[in-house]
């Protein structure tokens, strides 16, 4: 008898194995691709040199002569890649700022701003992050909770404090209107610090920000209390997150009212101020209840199921929720978020994929504490803790060497009632590069014991792989590491036989 494994996309881990029976049940380093298990693409050095410090945010631009700059907010240094070369344009006076949060009363509580510029205070429980910006050429860069700056792209000088801007800021983001937005800052009249106080430039006039009958810089208050984490542009417009509730902004274009902010979710608020990422009109990002959410203009908010939550609920290093990043992969259609997990530690260490195509989760262990997409840059670009920056998706090896891979399915019970025997199983796949492992797991109750025949190599062009495992239930696992390797998993073939009643 010939059975198909023919297993509809996504992993369905927070159930048993035997409720999950017909689905995929775990993996690592695998994503669906057009319905099917794909492993994920390799990784390669982008520049020789370590960053100085955790890199925590990446921009990738171009400049007028269409040359790529990348720039990388580590927690004690801002830094660009330009033409080969790894260039120090950190702001003068600039501190390192904490690699790791510590907990305690949260941001904005607190004595604010002691001691020297940019210095942590004993109010800040947060790990060093930057929100980084394009002005034309330009960079414009933030470290979190403290003045903007900009840098004019030349490598011998460092970025400097951009004129007339807040000088304590929680996140900074570039509009399509050529306006430069503060997030969380110090109000206008007062200058004192307000967690929901945002104030935005004049339109194509990054150094002007005091309100005026003749200029567009303004400065609005939003409702509802908590802080505001970080925004993101969406098509024309943009999209405030607070720790509470999710703010749409509308520019207006009138002097009295240059931009309009109106709530349009609540109980929905960031968790972190990298956890958000906009694809095309959607946004995507994760919650401080640890619940995914997504967003389109002209819509409502909305949970995002998971069938693989429960992992990241369960094991999220605690107090290091601000680490956690959200990218997206334009070449896969598909969102990603690493975050710390704690069995390895408090640093990222592993990630959550979903396919925008089909709503298909997968998972992976990788240590990534900034990740972006392709765009201007050929392929995406990931840094490591150790501040090793990678292209990823080229090739497939990591930076030479072979990554650990695996997909296994959820058991397979033919009949509840008897049991058989896999003789073997011919295996589908495509674009296969070096030796994958299969293995069968059979049982004759859900929770009874387990027999593993395997593993056993299959090379390139394989047409068969012998077995010999009685049970009543069955689970492939496909995997690989020992040499890089990559393949596309079809519709394999299980060969079986009945054996009787048990």
């Amino acid at each position: 008898m010939r059975i198909p494994l023919d297993i509809p996309p996504g992993l369905s881990a927070d159930d048993t194995r035997f409720a999950a029976a017909g689905r995929w049940a775990d993996g690592s380093n695998v994503r669906f691709w057009r319905g099917r298990p794909q492993v994920i693409g390799g990784w390669e050095r982008l520049v020789d040199a370590p960053l100085t410090g955790v890199c925590r945010d990446v921009l990738p631009w171009t400049d007028k002569a269409a040359v790529l700059n990348v720039a990388f907010g580590t927690h004690s240094r801002l830094q660009v890649f330009l033409g080969g070369g790894l260039y120090d344009i950190t702001p003068a006076g600039l501190t390192a700022g904490l690699v790791d949060g510590t907990g305690g009363q949260g941001y904005g509580t607190g004595a604010y701003s002691t001691g020297a510029w940019s210095e942590p205070s004993s109010g800040d429980y947060f790990p060093r992050t930057w929100s980084l910006g394009a002005w034309g050429e330009n960079l414009i860069a933030c470290p979190r909770g403290g003045a903007i700056h900009a840098w004019t792209n030349n490598t011998g000088a460092p970025a400097a404090p951009l004129s007339n801007a807040p000088a304590r800021v929680t996140h900074m983001l570039v509009a399509l209107t050529d306006q430069v937005f503060a997030l969380g800052c110090d109000e206008e009249v007062s200058g004192t610090f307000n967690p929901l106080c945002l104030r935005h430039s004049s339109v194509r006039n990054n150094t002007e920000w005091i309100t005026g009958p003749s200029t567009t810089a303004r400065e609005y208050i939003l409702p509802g209390g908590g802080r505001i984490v970080a925004g993101r542009v969406i098509g024309p417009n943009l999209l405030i997150w607070t720790s509470h509730a999710l703010f749409l902004g509308y520019f207006v274009g009138s002097l009295a009212q240059p931009w309009r902010f109106d709530r349009v979710g609540e109980k929905c608020g960031l968790i972190g101020p990298n956890a958000a990422v906009v694809v095309g009109q959607q946004a995507y990002w994760l919650g401080p209840d640890l619940q995914f959410y997504r967003y389109g203009l002209g819509g409502s908010v909305e949970p995002l199921p998971c069938a693989i939550r429960e992992a990241l609920a369960d094991n999220l290093a605690a107090s290091q929720g601000d680490k956690i990043v959200a990218s997206s992969s334009s070449s896969f259609s598909e969102i990603r978020f690493d975050y710390p997990d704690a069995r390895e530690g408090s640093e990222n260490s592993r990630y959550l994929l979903m396919s925008l195509m089909d709503g298909a989760w997968s998972r992976g262990i990788m240590a990534r504490t900034a990740m972006v997409d392709a765009g201007p840059s050929q392929y995406p670009i990931g840094v490591d803790p150790n501040g090793a920056a990678h292209w990823h998706e080229r090739g497939q090896s990591a930076d030479g060497g072979a990554f650990s891979w695996f997909v296994e399915s959820a058991d397979q019970c033919l009949d509840e009632n008897a049991t058989a025997m896999v003789r073997g199983l011919w295996p589908d796949m495509a674009d296969q590069v070096g030796p994958v492992s299969v293995s069968v797991i059979s049982r004759f109750t859900p929770q009874g014991e387990e027999t593993s025949n395997g593993a056993y190599s299959m090379a390139p062009g394989a047409d068969r792989v012998d077995l010999r495992t009685t049970g009543r239930m069955f689970r492939v696992r496909f995997s690989g590491g020992s040499a890089p390797t990559a393949c596309r998993i079809g519709r394999p073939v299980f060969d079986i036989v009945a054996a009787g009643s048990r």
